[in-house]
């Protein structure tokens, strides 16, 4: 498995907006295990996102697709910079 781990530091007030905006798509992208989001226990406003593919060519396909990149480009309007990105190998997980 392959993914990303992401951290949003969103604008005062629009965290309830990111997190409609991020639960309206409903597109499951090719290739896509799961995804999460966290709100920390220590902050009121950043999100830590975790999204994992079944390998790093889906990860890829999904970066380059023209849907995600509407998507990314509307969760910037509630975001004061870009996320930082972690991208890498889940070498064990589970699901529950």
């Amino acid at each position: 498995m392959y993914g990303t781990i992401f951290n949003l530091n969103v604008k005062v007030g629009h965290k309830e907006e990111l997190i409609k905006h991020m639960k309206s798509n409903s597109d499951t992208p090719d290739g896509m295990v799961a995804w999460f989001l966290m709100s920390p226990d220590d902050s009121s406003k950043d999100l830590i996102g975790v999204a994992v593919f079944e390998s790093k060519d889906h990860h890829i396909k999904n970066a380059q697709r023209p849907e995600q990149n509407r998507s990314f480009e509307k969760m910037m309007d509630f975001l004061e910079n870009e996320p930082t990105w972690t991208d890498g190998e889940f070498p064990i997980g589970e699901v529950s």
